[in-house]
């Protein structure tokens, strides 16, 4: 399950962002546009606090999230209803949507009427701030996969992160994360030989 996107015809492998020096870079980049540096932002914060997909970020509107420290939502994908916190974004969410016309029903409103952006443009946002910082590994699964790695190694609930991922198997989710590979490598780090 190790999502691809297709980047300039090539097929890139898309990863968590594992630091949280990685994570500053990214948000410092994607806070470049002068027009759309805040919403780039709220949207990248909101993805990795939450786990939700990019489809279900992009479609939030403002009533959902304002003033509230979670909300329930049926996942576009599954069609699970799920409760996503926010306790740690309602500041940066008060902020933002101080910055959006009266009236306006998305969070990340398209230019195009009363639409949201859409989950390709939110993948170009994504890719480029990457490239500013060098990591051609991100893509709108960055957001997704960054929350289940930096959840799974600060708590070593799968069992949890499958659920909130919906997930069937523990092999899919630490495989979706990148872990199982970086598994592999430290335990063969970690065996000598002769």
């Amino acid at each position: 399950m190790a999502n691809h996107n297709e980047k300039k015809g090539m097929l890139i492998d898309v990863q968590p962002l594992k630091s949280k020096e990685e994570i500053s870079e990214m948000l410092e980049a994607l806070g470049m546009s002068k027009e759309y540096g805040l919403r780039n932002q709220l949207l990248f914060k909101l993805g990795i606090s939450t786990g939700l997909r990019c489809g279900d970020l992009v479609a939030l509107k403002v009533e959902q999230v304002k003033g509230k420290s979670s909300f329930k939502i049926r996942e576009g994908k599954t069609k699970k209803e799920r409760t996503v916190h926010l306790d740690q974004l309602m500041v940066d969410i008060a902020d933002y949507i101080d910055t959006l016309p009266p009236g306006t029903t998305y969070l990340f409103p398209s230019r195009k009427g009363d639409a949201h952006i859409s989950t390709t443009q939110a993948y170009r946002i994504i890719i480029k701030a990457g490239d500013q910082i060098g990591n051609h590994s991100v893509g709108s699964h960055t957001m997704r996969k960054t929350f289940g790695y930096t959840y799974y190694n600060a708590t070593n609930d799968i069992a949890t992160l499958m659920e909130i991922f919906n997930h069937s198997s523990q092999k899919t989710t630490l495989r979706y994360i990148g872990m199982t590979d970086e598994r592999i490598k430290q335990s063969i780090k970690n065996v000598s030989f002769f």
